[in-house]
């Protein structure tokens, strides 16, 4: 039997996790316009999948997990900051691919810098520090496995372009 592509997306060559998606009806307002709110959950799908290939499954990380010599016990992340920009809106069938990539790494977060595109074209830039929490909701250091692959994913990395946002004068036509 042969392994179908993968659901989790993959690395690129520059070192951007890029996550696929397709937008349906559920994501989408009256107008046939993905609500706003959904880019977060857009987001949030590829971070998790970007953590599921390189190896951390977010349910046995809450649980405990060995990685190699490591053990990862009780932690999860919670969004601390969110900045969003829209340049563009994403529609009903639209084909999407969110890329995101590492911005900075700290003790207890890390940050992530995500742009989801349509055809090549940027339509939303989200900014996000992610805390690493304990069962209790506490701020807890980041595990020095997790540190060490999202450290040397971030070492891989090219920048992101800057998304600009489109003039009045451009958004009149």
């Amino acid at each position: 039997m042969s392994e179908g592509p993968s659901l989790s997306g993959w690395f690129a060559e520059d070192g951007s996790h890029r996550y696929p998606l397709r937008v349906y009806y559920e994501d989408t307002d009256a107008g046939g316009i993905v609500y706003h709110a959904n880019y977060l959950r857009f987001a949030e799908r590829a971070r998790s999948e970007m953590l599921t290939l390189l190896g951390f499954r977010q349910t046995e990380m809450a649980k405990g997990v060995t990685t190699g010599s490591d053990v990862v016990t009780g932690v999860s992340f919670a969004v601390r900051r969110a900045t969003i920009d829209f340049t563009a809106p994403a529609k009903l069938e639209d084909t999407l691919e969110v890329d995101t990539r590492i911005a900075d790494i700290r003790g207890a977060s890390f940050a992530v810098a995500q742009i989801i595109r349509r055809d090549g074209r940027a339509l939303v830039r989200a900014d996000l520090q992610l805390v690493t929490i304990n069962p209790a909701g506490r701020a807890v250091r980041l595990p020095e496995a997790v540190r060490a692959a999202i450290d040397a994913l971030r070492r891989r990395q090219s920048p992101h372009p800057v998304l600009t946002t489109p003039t009045t004068a451009q958004t009149r036509d």
